[in-house]
C-alpha cells in the first residue's frame, strides 16, 4: 500500500509533524542498512474500542533484536518506554485502526562499516494498511534464495540487513505474477517467506519450521502456535522439506502485517483446502479475542482502551 501522511512521527522521544519527520543523508543506516524494526497492530472492537495487540512483545522484540545487533547498550529506551511511546503516537494521530512501525536505527557519526562511533536512534509511524498479501488466497512461489545460517546473521533479529534478500524475492515474485515468494534454508528446507512466517496442514497436524531453520520469532507466529494448541490441534516445530509445500493439505502465512493469509497456489501446485478447515478456526479464533470485548486471549496480549496512557509528558514540536 501507498503510504500516506499522518499528524505526526514519534522521532528520538518527541511528536514531529510529517513533513519534518527526516533523517540526515550521512546517516549509517542509509549507507550499511544498520536498523531493527517491528511491526504491529491496533484494532478497533464491534464496541469503537481501540485495542492493540501484543504491543509490549513488540516492544520486547525491539530491543532484543538491538542486542542481537550491538545496540542495546546505547538505547535510550526501554521496553516500557517503547510501549508507551508506541500508545502515544497512535493517540496523537488519532488513527485506529492502524499498523504500527517502530524502527531503531544508526543515526551519523563518522562513515565507515564500523558502527559504534554512531548514534542510536528511533523513530515510530503508523498507517492505515489493510490486508497485506489482499483478500484472496496467496499465490506464492519458491525462490531461488536462500535464508542465511544464523552463525552468518542473526536471523532471530528483525534487522532491515536481513530483509534484502526478502526484498529480492518479493520483487521477482511480484513480477512473475506472484504475491509472494518462499525461500528455503541453505540446507534446502522450508524457511519462510519474504516477510511472513508459514504453516502447513497435513493431516489434521499443524507443522511450522523450527527457529533453527533460519526464520524469525514471529509474533503471530507464536500467537498462531499458541492458539491452536489451546484449540486441542497438535503442532510440530521441526525441519521441513519442500515437499510439503506442495503435499499440505492447507498451507498458510502469518505476521503482524499478513496476520493469517491462506496460500492458495504454490508454484504450479493448487493446495486442496484453501481456506482449510483449521485455517479457518485459528483465524476465527485470533479475531474472536481480537473483536473482544470480554475475550482477552493470554496475559499481556490485549492493550484495550483503558490501558491507553494520556499524560506520557512527549514534547510535540
Amino acid at each position: 500500500m501507498q503510504i500516506v501522511p499522518t499528524k505526526v512521527v514519534w522521532m528520538d522521544g518527541k511528536l514531529v509533524p510529517w513533513d519534518q519527520a527526516t533523517i540526515h543523508v550521512a546517516s549509517h543506516v542509509i549507507h550499511y542498512a544498520s536498523s531493527v524494526f517491528s511491526g504491529g497492530r491496533c484494532y478497533r472492537r464491534a464496541n469503537g474500542d481501540p485495542v492493540g495487540f501484543r504491543l509490549y512483545d513488540h516492544a520486547k522484540r525491539l530491543v532484543d533484536s538491538c542486542k542481537l545487533t550491538l545496540m542495546a547498550d546505547q538505547l535510550p529506551y526501554s521496553v516500557d518506554d517503547i510501549y508507551h511511546a508506541i500508545i502515544q503516537t497512535i493517540e496523537a494521530n488519532g488513527l485506529v485502526p492502524c499498523y504500527i512501525r517502530p524502527v531503531i536505527y544508526r543515526g551519523y557519526g563518522e562513515l565507515g562499516v564500523m558502527s559504534r562511533n554512531c548514534p542510536v536512534n528511533m523513530f515510530i509511524l503508523i498507517q492505515d494498511w489493510g490486508s497485506y498479501l489482499g483478500d484472496r488466497p496467496a499465490r506464492v512461489m519458491v525462490s531461488s534464495r536462500r535464508r542465511p545460517r544464523s552463525d552468518s546473521m542473526f536471523m532471530g533479529a528483525k534487522t532491515g540487513a536481513n530483509y534484502q534478500p526478502g526484498q529480492y524475492m518479493k520483487n521477482l515474485a511480484t513480477m512473475l505474477g506472484f504475491d509472494e515468494a518462499i525461500a528455503l534454508t541453505e540446507d534446502g528446507l522450508v524457511s519462510e517467506g519474504s516477510g511472513e512466517n508459514i504453516f502447513m496442514v497435513r493431516d489434521g497436524v499443524l507443522y511450522t519450521p523450527d527457529l533453527a531453520s533460519s526464520v524469525l520469532g514471529g509474533i503471530m507466529r507464536d500467537t498462531v502456535i499458541t492458539l491452536a494448541r489451546d484449540l486441542g490441534i497438535e503442532v510440530r516445530e521441526q525441519r521441513i522439506p519442500p515437499e510439503f509445500l506442495y503435499t499440505s493439505d492447507e498451507v498458510f502465512f502469518t505476521g503482524s502485517a499478513a496476520e493469517i493469509t491462506p496460500i492458495g497456489l504454490v508454484d504450479t501446485t493448487p493446495i486442496d483446502q484453501t481456506p482449510g478447515n483449521i485455517t479457518t478456526l485459528i483465524r476465527r479464533s485470533l479475531f474472536g479475542i481480537i473483536n473482544g470485548p470480554d475475550v482477552e486471549g493470554q496475559p499481556g496480549w490485549m492493550t484495550r482502551h483503558g490501558g491507553w496512557l494520556t499524560s506520557l509528558n512527549l514534547a510535540t514540536e
